[in-house]
């Protein structure tokens, strides 16, 4: 790959655009996948001035950087060490708050985030079992990054990134707040971390110390694994309010405060390369899914992985195979493949008519499905419905997709959480039904 000729401050200038991206890719305990999506994703076309296609133009126009090959990046958001813990310089030697195994793939032009609760069952080496966000302290980026590859089939990882304590509350607090749902009232006091979250519920703006309440919030039935759901809400509110025009001037100040929370193994010439094949992406081409397991309780509180759905997904989203063998091409759906009548599929109601969960529950059942179960609906209305690869099983999302004949399939895991598929009925049903 030739790279072309820059001036002195641009290699600079461009250097602090991309680490903006990075350090927005993941936060320190809160909304990590908001950033990575809301700076990379492409926005609404009614704003053609925005940041990010501002900056698309700029790529685009002026730079040739190619991606090649796929390449893995991990991405950790760092607490800071406890008190009794803390050592001159050690900035980034904190426990992983937040972990993303981050795939960017040119084959199929996907962009691929694997979220790792942070309490994942895993082998520290020269530690013995422990949680994986564990691995960070005890021997920094090298050894998450071999107990990562351990865990998920010995996945190639390229590179990592580190963002420290504090990046996510600042930036929140650059773009004016956020608005979230906040679903039912959220106190919680932990004296340790010196933490204490008061919300109330329902509509809010709330500022970056708030919206780092809501991400970090766990005393409810789903602990870590209902924490990454609402970061991943936090996501797309993140997403909505870079869609505003009165924050394009901001961006500056958002790149200088972002810049001094980032550790990253990333060279230039990689960072410029990564850059502009995430601008060139569709929002349908950046895919999310969470590391598939059950929860063990207890005073341990294990994520434990489960580990044929994360074969599955590693096969899906990282074309690698249970024995750590990199699969050729695109992986295809196969024409005789059906799905399964006993999928676990939830249907939620986002039109408006109390009654459309139940008449398409009802029809999936009376055509076989004896897994199908209605959950408590939105309380806003949604123009289209939406099939959430809550399990990470994209090819059984797009099989509901063809056999109910209506609706987009969105990878994410925003879903009913013990789902495997859940149906967000938007207002087009009655098309349907």
């Amino acid at each position: 790959m030739s790279y072309p000729t820059t001036n002195q401050r641009q290699p600079k200038v461009l250097r602090v655009i991309f680490l903006s991206f990075i350090a927005l890719i993941i936060t320190s305990a809160s909304a990590t996948l908001g950033a990575l999506t809301a700076l990379l994703s492409p926005l609404k076309p009614e704003q053609p001035q925005s940041a990010s296609m501002v900056l698309n133009s700029l790529w685009r126009d002026r730079f040739r950087f190619r991606l090649s090959r796929p390449v893995n990046i991990l991405v950790m958001g760092i607490d800071p060490p406890l008190p009794h813990e803390e050592q001159d310089g050690k900035v980034f030697g904190g426990r992983s708050d937040s972990m993303i195994l981050v795939n960017f793939n040119p084959s199929d032009r996907h962009l691929n985030l694997l979220s790792i609760p942070r309490d994942t069952e895993v082998f520290i080496p020269g530690m013995g079992v422990g949680k994986i966000n564990e691995a960070n302290y005890w021997g920094g980026a090298s050894l998450a990054t071999e107990v990562v590859a351990d865990t998920l089939n010995q996945v190639q990882i390229n590179r990592y990134v580190r963002v420290s304590t504090g990046a996510f509350k600042e930036l929140v607090n650059l773009l004016g707040g956020v608005e979230v749902f906040v679903p039912y009232p959220m106190s919680y006091r932990d004296n340790t971390q010196q933490l204490e979250i008061d919300l109330s519920p329902g509509w809010q703006t709330i500022d970056g110390d708030q919206a780092d309440h809501f991400a970090r919030f766990r005393s409810d039935a789903y602990g870590d694994i209902g924490r990454i759901q609402r970061q991943q809400a936090l996501m797309e509110a993140i997403r909505e309010r870079l869609q505003s025009p009165d924050v394009l001037p901001r961006i500056p100040q958002i790149i200088r405060v972002m810049l001094k929370y980032v550790d990253t193994n990333l060279d230039f010439e990689e960072m410029l390369t990564l850059v502009k094949f995430g601008l060139n992406l569709e929002p349908q081409q950046v895919r999310m899914v969470m590391l598939p397991g059950r929860d063990m309780g207890g005073y341990t509180s294990y994520w434990v992985v489960d580990d044929a759905a994360r074969d599955r997904i590693m096969a899906q989203y990282f074309r690698v195979d249970s024995t750590g063998f990199v699969l050729p091409g695109p992986l295809q759906r196969s024409g005789y493949q059906e799905l399964s009548k006993r999928t676990k599929i939830a249907v939620q109601n986002a039109s408006g008519n109390p009654q459309a969960a139940e008449r398409v529950a009802d029809y999936l059942f009376k055509q076989g499905f004896n897994n199908v179960y209605v959950v408590p609906g939105l309380p806003y209305t949604m123009r289209s419905t939406q099939i959430i690869v809550q399990g990470g099983d994209l090819a059984s999302a797009e099989m509901l997709q063809e056999y109910i004949g209506f609706g987009t399939v969105r990878a994410s895991s925003t879903g009913a959480i013990n789902s495997d598929l859940t149906i967000r009925v938007g207002d087009d049903w009655q098309q349907r039904f």
